[in-house]
C-alpha cells in the first residue's frame, strides 16, 4: 500500500491543483477523495466535517453515495467521533471489534475491516476527520499515518473556512435566538473595563505546504527561530520586565521553550519529509496539541498554550507578518477576547490601550493571569462559547469584580453599569480616605489588618490599602510557573524583593504548599484518588527534605539583618512541625558556619487547617512563635465538604456554631499560651464574617487587599465587647448558622457589613 517516495508529494501537488479549480466545492471534494484512495491504494476514503456540533459525511469513495450528507455522528460517537473529540489518529486492523464502533447501515461499510482515521485541523480546531479503509485486516504503518496526516493538513484548506463557518454561523444563529448579551465567567483580575471587542486571532493559516527545496526550507526555519529568540530577549529587556517577579519568570521559562532541542528537531525532521518550514511548524504543533489536549493538569494546559503562542510567533516570522499587537491598529479602549492567550502575546498589547481581557479558557493561576495582574488589567476567564457571539468592534463592559461580561449592552444597561462603576469609585474613595485611619473599634480594641499576597506585584497594595503587613505570602507560584525547580539564588532574589517592597512592615512567608491541586511538572508524583488528602506540603518534606531545605535557606539569606517569619502549612500533628523547625535550625547553623549574615530574628509558625491538630494545641503552642488559621481548608475538612461542589457550596456555613466554636477554642488556647494568632482565609475579608471573628476574640486578620477598606469601615463602627456579649451565648445554639442573628445585630447597631 505504501507509495513510492515521490508519490505523496505528487499527490499533494495534484490536490492543490484541484483546490485551485473554480468548480463547485462538493465536486472538488469528491475528486479529492478519489485521488487519495487511488494514491494510498485504499478501497474507501471518506471525509467527515464538523457541523452544528456533530459530524456529517461530506464526501466518500467506496461507501454508498446516498449516505453523503445523510450519515451523521455526534462528536465522541463512533470511531470517527472519537477521533474528532480527541484530535488523535486511530489505527485499527479490525474496526468492528472496537468498543466505540458505531454501525451505520446506509454506508455499507460492514465489509471493510482495517481502519485509519486522522483529525483534520484548521486554526487549532478539529474541523473534520479523514478516513481510509480496506477489506484486509492490517495495521497501517507509521509512514502511512504520517502521509495521511499531511494530506489532512492540505484538505483543511478545502473544507475550511466556508464549510465549517457556515455550520458555525447556523449554530450561532440557533443559540442567539434564546440568548442575550450577558455572560458570566470566573473573575480573575479585579477592575471594571469599558471598551470595544478586539478579537485576538493568533493563528497564522498555512497555505504553502509542499517544499520545492528542502535545504532552503531548513535555512528559513533556522533563520525564523533566530528572529523568534531575539524578539523574546528584547521583551525581557523592556522596562516593565526588568524588575524581578513572577511575570518575568514566566517569560524566561517561555524563552527556554524557544531553545528546546526536541521541538526544533521535530520541526527539522518534518521539513526533511518535504514540507515547507511553515507546514513543519504547523505539523509539529498539531501533534503536540493532540498528545496533550486531553490532560487535566493545569500546568500542562498552560505549557500547551505557551507552545501554541511560540509556534504562531514562529509562523509570523516565517511569513513576514508583524509578530506583535503593538504594530497593528488598536482602539484606545481595547477589550481583548480569545480562547486563550500566551503571556508573550498579552505583553505585546499596548498597556495604555488594553482595558480588559476575556478568555473562554483561563485560570486563576494561569500565565495570562500572572501577566494581567502585573499589568493591572481586568480579566474574566472561563466564559464558555462567548467567541461565537462577539464581533470585532462590539461595545463591551468587563466586570472583573463579579465576572460579568456585557456585550452590545443597551443604553439602559450602560447607564446602570456606569452608575455602578461610579458608586464603586466613590466607595473606593471613601475607603481610600480611611487608609491612614487606625482600625480601632468604638470601645478601643486595636485590630491588626494584614493582606494576603502571592505575587511581587501585590506588594504596592500594602501602602495603597493601609494594611499593616503581609499576613500570608504564598510562595508556590514561583515554583509552578518555572520549567524546573527554582535555584537557591532565584528564590532568595524573589524573597528579598518582597521584603524590600514591604519596607518596615512584617511579611509572613508560607513555606511551599504543593500537592492537592497544585503540581510541579518537574517532580514525579503518583496519581492519587483524593489529592486534597494525599501526599502534599509538609508531608512531602519528610521524604524529600531538599526542597524545603533550599527554600528555608533562601528565606534566611533574603532576610539577613531583618526579622524572618515563616509559616509551615498543613500541620496534622506536632511531629511534622518539629521536623520543619529542625530543618530551619540546621539551615541557620549551616549559614552561620559559612559566614553568612543571619536574620536579626527568626520566627516559625504553624498554619492550622487540619482538624487533628486542634487536640494537640497544648503540645504545639509552646513550640510555635505564632499561629495562623487557614479558614478555607479548616472549614472544608471540618465538614468533610468540597467547597467548590455545586451541590454542596451552600449546604454548610462558616458562620455555623460548630465552625465558630472551633475558632473560639483556638483563640482561648492561644490566649492561654500567649501565642499571636491570625486568620488568613477568606472569612477575614468579608465584613460580616470578620465581625464574627472579632466577636470570638481575634485581633489580627489577613485578607485580600481590596477587602481592607470595607472591613476597616466595619471595625470603626463596631463595639467589640458588646458584640462578644451577644455572640458567645449563641455558640451553644442548635441553629444551622448564626448568619441571620449576626446580620440582625449589624443592622441594629448600624455596623456596615
Amino acid at each position: 500500500m505504501a507509495s513510492p517516495p515521490s508519490g505523496p508529494r505528487l499527490m499533494l501537488r495534484r490536490m492543490r491543483e484541484i483546490m485551485a479549480e473554480t468548480s463547485d466545492k462538493q465536486v472538488r471534494l469528491d475528486r479529492v477523495v478519489v485521488l487519495i484512495a487511488n494514491n494510498m491504494v485504499a478501497e474507501v476514503c471518506s471525509v467527515y466535517v464538523v457541523r452544528l456540533g456533530g459530524l456529517e459525511l461530506y464526501a466518500t469513495e467506496g461507501l454508498k453515495r446516498h449516505a453523503v450528507h445523510l450519515t451523521r455522528l455526534r462528536v465522541g460517537e463512533g470511531l470517527v467521533g472519537r477521533i474528532a473529540a480527541e484530535s488523535k489518529p486511530l489505527n485499527l486492523p479490525e474496526a468492528k471489534t472496537h468498543p466505540d464502533f458505531a454501525f451505520r447501515p446506509e454506508t455499507g461499510e460492514e465489509v471493510y475491516h482495517s481502519f485509519l482515521g486522522v483529525p483534520i485541523i484548521h486554526g487549532g480546531r478539529t474541523i473534520g476527520v479523514l478516513v481510509v479503509q480496506n477489506r484486509t485486516k492490517r495495521l497501517y504503518t507509521e509512514e502511512e499515518i504520517e502521509a495521511l496526516e499531511t494530506i489532512a493538513m492540505v484538505l483543511a484548506e478545502i473544507i475550511s473556512p466556508e464549510t465549517v463557518e457556515n455550520g458555525a454561523a447556523d449554530e450561532r444563529e440557533v443559540r442567539a435566538r434564546g440568548g442575550g448579551h450577558h455572560w458570566e465567567g470566573v473573575p480573575i483580575v479585579t477592575g471594571v473595563g469599558f471598551g470595544q471587542v478586539v478579537l485576538h486571532e493568533p493563528r497564522v493559516m498555512v497555505t504553502n505546504l509542499i517544499a520545492d527545496n528542502v535545504e532552503t526550507e531548513t535555512e528559513r526555519l533556522d533563520a525564523a527561530l533566530g528572529e523568534l529568540r531575539f524578539s523574546i530577549d528584547r521583551m525581557l529587556e523592556r522596562a516593565d520586565m526588568v524588575q524581578v517577579g513572577e511575570h518575568r519568570e514566566v517569560i524566561e521559562a517561555y524563552r527556554m521553550f524557544a531553545h528546546d532541542r526536541g521541538w526544533v528537531r521535530r520541526m527539522r525532521e518534518a521539513v526533511k519529509t518535504g514540507l515547507t518550514a511553515e507546514a513543519a511548524v504547523e505539523r509539529v504543533m498539531n501533534e503536540t496539541r493532540a498528545r496533550l489536549r486531553g490532560s487535566s493538569d493545569a500546568y500542562i494546559k498552560d505549557r500547551l498554550h505557551d507552545l501554541d503562542d511560540l509556534a504562531n510567533r514562529l509562523l509570523r516570522h516565517l511569513v513576514g507578518e508583524d509578530t506583535g499587537a503593538e504594530g497593528g491598529e488598536l482602539p484606545v479602549d481595547a477589550i481583548v477576547f480569545a480562547r486563550n492567550i500566551g503571556p508573550a502575546e498579552l505583553l505585546d498589547y499596548s498597556q495604555k490601550q488594553l482595558h480588559g481581557l476575556v478568555l473562554e479558557d483561563g485560570a486563576l493561576t494561569g500565565h495570562a493571569a500572572i501577566v494581567a495582574r502585573a499589568l493591572g488589567v481586568p480579566f474574566v476567564g472561563r466564559v464558555e462559547n462567548i467567541l461565537d457571539y462577539v464581533q470585532e468592534g462590539d461595545p463591551v463592559i468587563v466586570d472583573g469584580e463579579t465576572g460579568e461580561i456585557h456585550v452590545r449592552p443597551s443604553p439602559e444597561a450602560v447607564a446602570e453599569l456606569k452608575l455602578k462603576a461610579d458608586e464603586l469609585a466613590q466607595r473606593a474613595a471613601t475607603y481610600d480616605r480611611l487608609r491612614d485611619v487606625a482600625a480601632v473599634t468604638r470601645d478601643g480594641l486595636q485590630v491588626e489588618q494584614l493582606i494576603n499576597a502571592g505575587l511581587l506585584v501585590d506588594l504596592p497594595h500594602l501602602d495603597r490599602s493601609g494594611a499593616q503587613g503581609v499576613g500570608l505570602f504564598r510562595t508556590e507560584l514561583q515554583f509552578m510557573v518555572a520549567s524546573r525547580l527554582p535555584r537557591l539564588s532565584k528564590q532568595r532574589e524573589l524573597y528579598h524583593a518582597v521584603l524590600e517592597a514591604a519596607g518596615t512592615k512584617p511579611v509572613v512567608f508560607r513555606a511551599l504548599d504543593i500537592g492537592g491541586d497544585k503540581f510541579l511538572p518537574y517532580m514525579r508524583m503518583e496519581r492519587e484518588e483524593n489529592p486534597a488528602l494525599g501526599w502534599r506540603t509538609i508531608r512531602m518534606a519528610a521524604e524529600r527534605p531538599a526542597i524545603l531545605k533550599v527554600q528555608l535557606r533562601a528565606f534566611l539569606m533574603a532576610a539577613a539583618g531583618r526579622t524572618l517569619k515563616v509559616m509551615i502549612p498543613f500541620i496534622a500533628e506536632v511531629r511534622e512541625f518539629e521536623q520543619a523547625r529542625d530543618i530551619l535550625n540546621q539551615e541557620m547553623a549551616f549559614l552561620k558556619k559559612h559566614g553568612h549574615q543571619l536574620p536579626e530574628a527568626v520566627k516559625i509558625g504553624a498554619l492550622i487547617e487540619v482538624p487533628s491538630i486542634l487536640w494537640q494545641l497544648d503540645a504545639l503552642l509552646p513550640q510555635a512563635d505564632f499561629v495562623s488559621i487557614g479558614s478555607n481548608d479548616l472549614y472544608q475538612y471540618l465538614f468533610a465538604v468540597d467547597r467548590t461542589h455545586p451541590k454542596l457550596a451552600q449546604r454548610y456555613d462558616e458562620l455555623s456554631p460548630s465552625m465558630l466554636n472551633t475558632l473560639r477554642h483556638i483563640v482561648l488556647k492561644c490566649d492561654e499560651y500567649g501565642v499571636p494568632l491570625t486568620v488568613c482565609g477568606e472569612m477575614a475579608g468579608m465584613p460580616l464574617e470578620a465581625m464574627a471573628l472579632i466577636g470570638l476574640g481575634f485581633t489580627s486578620i489577613s485578607m485580600a487587599p481590596n477587602a481592607v477598606g470595607p472591613v476597616k469601615a466595619m471595625i470603626l463602627k463596631l463595639d467589640a465587647a458588646n458584640l462578644q456579649e451577644y455572640l458567645l451565648p449563641l455558640l451553644d445554639s442548635s441553629r444551622h448558622s448564626l448568619r441571620a442573628p449576626l446580620q440582625e445585630y449589624a443592622r441594629a447597631h448600624d455596623v456596615p457589613v
